[in-house]
């Protein structure tokens, strides 16, 4: 009993060391952008040497591996709580509003998500399965209003990411752009009706 005691308040230690660093990388690239943080500032913010990081992080690119897991869960977390709509479009606009105001409101998270502003990073296959989770539910909402394909899904995504992006890139502290995300949905379920229109004509 002792033994496993001791265990669980190691394992506990290092899980508490691990997401200090965590936190203190985030602090450093909301202060500096992601690409520019080093272990070394990052070690000095939670009052360790560098090489000691190694022993929580093999790499940088494992500790901003870490990073895109947290954000993934917490997106995962915010889109899991989209309240149910009183029809599949309703729910689908309350998924993809849920989607926009989580990204604006942490735009460094939002970069290393959805961007690509660290040259030499990519997610493991094992962390981008749970990016790729987080969207099989957007699939699921957009499928249940009647609109299917990979090519609908693309275009829900260019639309919502690029309303992000210009409201990051442009107006960090304003709705600009988010105030545009229920008039771009209307315009994209035109697009599918009339699409199906044409169809049953034919």
């Amino acid at each position: 009993m002792l033994a496993r005691t001791a265990v669980d308040t190691r394992s506990a230690r290092r899980d508490a060391t691990r997401a200090g660093i965590l936190e203190a990388a985030w602090d450093l690239a909301r202060r500096h952008g992601l690409a520019a943080i080093t272990l070394r500032e990052v070690a000095g913010a939670v009052g360790m040497r560098a090489p000691s990081l190694y022993k929580h992080f093999a790499s940088k690119n494992a500790m901003y591996d870490a990073m895109y897991a947290q954000a993934v869960e917490q997106l995962s977390a915010r889109l899991s709580r989209r309240r149910q709509g009183r029809d599949p479009r309703a729910t689908l606009r309350n998924r993809v509003r849920a989607f926009v105001a989580f990204c604006v409101e942490d735009p460094v998270r939002y970069q290393l998500m959805l961007e690509r502003p660290v040259p030499g990073f990519e997610p493991t296959p094992e962390t981008y399965r749970m990016a790729l989770a987080a969207l099989s539910g957007t699939r699921t909402d957009l499928e249940a209003t009647g609109i299917t394909g990979a090519r609908a899904l693309d275009l829900m995504r260019a639309i919502t990411t690029g309303i992000v992006s210009l409201q990051v890139a442009n107006d960090p502290a304003g709705t600009r752009w988010t105030r545009l995300v229920d008039e771009a949905l209307d315009m994209f379920f035109a697009h599918y009706e009339r699409a199906a229109s044409r169809r049953v004509r034919r």
